[in-house]
């Protein structure tokens, strides 16, 4: 299994570590960064820097596993006990329930402002169907061409929007430098957890495969590709955070909460620079929530059929297989179909605190179980972790037990962390 000749780095090639970072930053991470830039200026800037990091180790961690030992995470941890699968067998179901409602509805709210007059209901329908027959009809190849264009117009309208409200410099770099502003512990600790923090994190091993990098002569292009694309969306984020520092901050303009806060951010801009600059927005914002929807359909599908194919004796099967087995379009309709009745109905409050409580603690799970697999004889030697690797994973799996810890506190109790 130990190849030692390494494919070179290309910039042609980048593609996976796009897509996972694209999928991550939905709707959720542009208002949190929105709303920290809001609230405490450039004074979280640091945060920013540190999150992307921190998504770094952990995207790598899981791409190094799949490449290294040409296995997959499902794999790995069937190899640390049935406990594995039975955390993540309630979770992975009840995910993509709410999940699928989620995103449908972050996609639907821009569209929604932009064409008022087809129904919210029908937009958020539109996306989940639309989702459901992309990814049904096309692989992996297409999927990736069709997330970077979407990724192209978010970068495009969000970056340019940053840069037409035009950055205090000054402020920006003492940004850089760490400090926690009064009552905004939490919110720093959001805002480094949250962007791009998702169970998509773990899909990105199952990408990496699909773009066709199957074993550890891959190492170093996936190590480039998952560095550029958290770099660009740093910049992005960054730039979320330039537009609630002087946008909203220097006018002390408060939008809300939730995904509604985007929409409520077009008008101030419309207010203030008119509707072409508004409307180029809301393309992007709209961008950003398909890109969701197109990635965990695709990617929590991949994920969902290797995890049932794990229980059936059928571990590690070529992507191109799992792409068109029933598993995998199985959990395709369980992400559309199903979440529409919590449109309908609205989102019942003890289904969304288990969710809450299931989705919050994925993340430590995932960096800590990365640790073991990395540091044991399960990974061949020269791909074990190095000290780098395990700071930047215990650093991770810290910092997801704490806002674990109190994502369960405030959901239960109702009280503010």
């Amino acid at each position: 299994m130990v190849q030692t000749e390494q494919h070179k780095t290309s910039w042609k090639l980048i593609g996976p570590g796009i897509v996972v970072a694209a999928t991550g930053v939905g709707a959720g991470d542009m208002v949190a960064t929105l709303v920290a830039g809001e609230k405490f200026g450039y004074a979280l800037l640091w945060a920013t820097i540190i999150g992307c990091i921190v998504k770094i180790s952990l995207a790598e961690a899981t791409g190094r596993w799949h490449l290294a030992t040409e296995r997959t995470i499902f794999d790995g941890w069937r190899s640390l006990g049935i406990w594995t699968f039975v955390f993540f067998a309630p979770y992975i179901v009840l995910w993509g329930f709410v999940y699928g409602a989620t995103a449908m509805s972050a996609t639907a709210l821009p569209m929604h402002a932009m064409f008022p007059q087809v129904p919210f209901l029908a937009w958020a329908v539109l996306a989940g169907v639309s989702g459901l027959v992309f990814v049904w009809f096309n692989q992996y190849a297409v999927f990736e061409k069709v997330i970077t264009v979407l990724v192209g117009v978010m970068f495009v309208t969000v970056v340019g929007l940053a840069v037409y409200v035009g950055p205090n410099i000054g402020d920006a770099v003492l940004g850089l430098v760490p400090t926690i502003p009064q009552d905004s512990l939490f919110n720093t600790l959001g805002l480094i957890g949250g962007v791009g923090g998702t169970i998509t994190m773990a899909a990105y091993g199952f990408w990496v495969n699909a773009k066709g990098w199957k074993n550890s002569t891959w190492m170093r292009m996936m190590r480039f590709d998952n560095r550029i694309a958290y770099i660009t969306t740093g910049v992005f984020v960054v730039a979320m955070l330039i537009v609630g520092a002087e946008l909203l901050s220097a006018t002390q303009t408060e939008l809300g909460e939730g995904d509604q806060a985007l929409v409520n951010l077009s008008d101030v801009l419309r207010e203030r620079f008119g509707g072409f600059v508004a409307t180029m927005f809301l393309v992007g914002f709209a961008a950003a929530a398909y890109t969701s929807v197109l990635g965990v359909w695709h990617g929590v599908s991949l994920m969902f059929a290797d995890f049932v194919g794990n229980i059936r004796g059928k571990a590690n099967r070529p992507v191109e297989e799992r792409e068109t087995s029933w598993e995998f379009r199985a959990y395709l309709l369980w992400l559309t179909f199903p979440p529409m009745l919590l449109l309908l109905l609205g989102q019942p409050v003890t289904l969304i605190i288990v969710y809450g409580v299931l989705g919050s603690a994925f993340m430590p799970f995932l960096a800590f179980t990365l640790m073991w697999l990395l540091n044991s004889k399960r990974t061949p030697q020269q791909w074990r972790n190095g000290i780098v690797s395990n700071v930047g994973l215990t650093i991770a799996g810290a910092l997801f037990l704490v806002l674990c810890a109190n994502d369960i506190y405030t959901r239960v109790t109702g009280s503010g962390g």
